[in-house]
């Protein structure tokens, strides 16, 4: 019996302790500097080029608008982000053939 058990002391796990770890409970470094990296792509765009229509407006907000969709938290995953890239690991690398070996009802005559 340990100390804790002695008297009665219980530890839970909050379900929450992952959250805790990232920066304002969603982001992970890398998302934020992504992020960063998005936004000021298209505060550069905005500052050598100054649009005169809305078509050159939404190109040069177009860098920030990806960053942002590819960063935003959902739920049961990290962020969009993360989901593109188990998709891409599913279909197109981690593609694995599995042989199935067993037996059969035909094989037991032979």
């Amino acid at each position: 019996m340990t100390g804790s058990e002695e008297k009665g002391i219980n530890y839970l796990i909050a379900a929450n302790t992952k959250r805790a770890q990232l920066i304002f409970n969603a982001f992970r470094p890398i998302d934020l500097v992504i992020e960063l990296v998005g936004l000021s792509i298209s505060l550069i765009l905005f500052l050598i080029f100054s649009p005169d229509n809305l078509t050159s407006a939404i190109f040069i907000l177009l860098p920030g608008a990806i960053t942002t969709f590819l960063v935003l938290p959902i739920p049961n995953y990290q962020n969009i982000m993360c989901i593109l890239i188990n998709v891409y690991r599913f279909y197109f690398v981690d593609k694995q053939q599995y042989k199935w070996k067993g037996w059969d009802a035909k094989d037991e005559f032979k």
